[in-house]
């Protein structure tokens, strides 16, 4: 049985590139910034991002909701995660998630994504400086999760999710899903993993800044240079993202273990790359990672990474983890991520 799902999960991982290569999901141009909701590859949780985003086969907690669905089975209890994202030009991102293992049944998840842009200055060719009115911009992703373990060591999750994003009096929605699966082989218990993100509908702004007044003859005089019109904005389709990874612990001990991962990278909007990282754990209360994310891709400003976290058992079975992450961005402002998390 092992071997059979071994084979299928290869064939899997090997048929789906060549599928999206020839539908154009795979080309030799790059397309970086011609997908809407880019917000949606930020990646979340300080733990992954500490382990360089090679974190698809790992995932095992609730922030698998957003790396790998198929992770959640593996996630006991209840379980809450709060991550807050210090991000270029002072923009901030929040999560939130929230998980429930129902044993045999499964276990079901939600998280939210939401940005803090702040609110920003209107200014004309007039009025550089402003013209005293402001206005704001929202980025937002709302999903449910559903993870179940087919086999003992076979498990898929699905993840749907609503889309939203307004800028001033334009706004745009989408639903996509997320989907994934592990599996956990005979190697010594190495994990293969593969994911999913962000297959869904095109998104369109659309609203009252569409609607302008319009001469359509400015050429002469006498007829009515105030026309209602009507300006036209494309459909642009989501950041789809194809990851295969493996991850495995070379040190299994009581008091030490061992973590290194390895993420291949397909995305819709950028060239193919590799992600690694590590984590080693100390008596369950101690954490240190590393990893190095986008390995191959030139002209990328994304790098090195290295995180930190903290678990503690408080009454009974609770447990309160603090997680930080510190991730190279080149050329922009070095990214910043907290997580705080409790499980019972």
């Amino acid at each position: 049985m092992k071997n059979k799902i071994l084979i299928i999960f290869m064939l899997i991982s090997l048929i789906l590139p060549q599928i999206f290569a020839q539908s154009g999901f795979i080309s030799d141009v790059s397309k970086k910034g011609t997908t809407a909701a880019p917000f949606l590859s930020i990646g979340q949780s300080a733990r992954a991002i500490g382990m360089g985003s090679a974190f698809v086969g790992v995932a095992n907690d609730v922030s698998s909701i957003y790396w790998n669905p198929a992770g959640l089975t593996k996630s006991q209890g209840i379980n809450v995660a709060f991550d807050h994202t210090l991000w270029i030009a002072d923009i901030k991102y929040n999560y939130l998630a929230a998980s429930y293992n129902l044993g045999s049944m499964g276990t079901i998840g939600f998280s939210y994504t939401g940005s803090d842009i702040g609110e920003m200055k209107v200014t004309t060719i007039n009025n550089p400086e402003g013209t005293g009115e402001t206005f704001s911009s929202t980025q937002a992703a709302f999903s449910l999760a559903y993870a179940i373990q087919l086999t003992e060591d076979f498990s898929i999750g699905f993840a749907p999710k609503f889309i939203y994003e307004s800028i001033w009096q334009m706004s745009a929605n989408a639903f996509a899903l997320d989907l994934g699966v592990q599996y956990v082989t005979p190697f010594d218990d190495a994990i293969l993993a593969m994911s999913i993100s962000n297959f869904g509908t095109t998104m369109q702004l659309l609203g009252n800044s569409n609607l302008v007044l319009h001469d359509l003859d400015p050429e002469n005089s006498g007829n009515n240079g105030d026309i209602p019109a009507y300006l036209e904005t494309n459909s642009w389709a989501l950041p789809l993202t194809f990851r295969v990874g493996i991850a495995y612990d070379p040190i299994k001990m009581d008091m030490h273990r061992w973590t290194v991962a390895l993420d291949a990278m397909h995305p819709s909007d950028d060239y193919e790359s590799i992600n690694v990282g590590t984590e080693y754990a100390y008596n369950n209360f101690l954490f240190l990672r590393a990893g190095y994310k986008a390995l191959f891709l030139d002209a990328s400003e994304e790098s090195f990474s290295f995180g930190i976290g903290v678990k503690q058992l408080l009454i009974g079975n609770v447990a309160l983890m603090i997680d930080y992450a510190y991730q190279d961005f080149g050329r922009f402002s070095d990214i910043q991520k907290f997580t705080l998390s409790v499980s019972f």
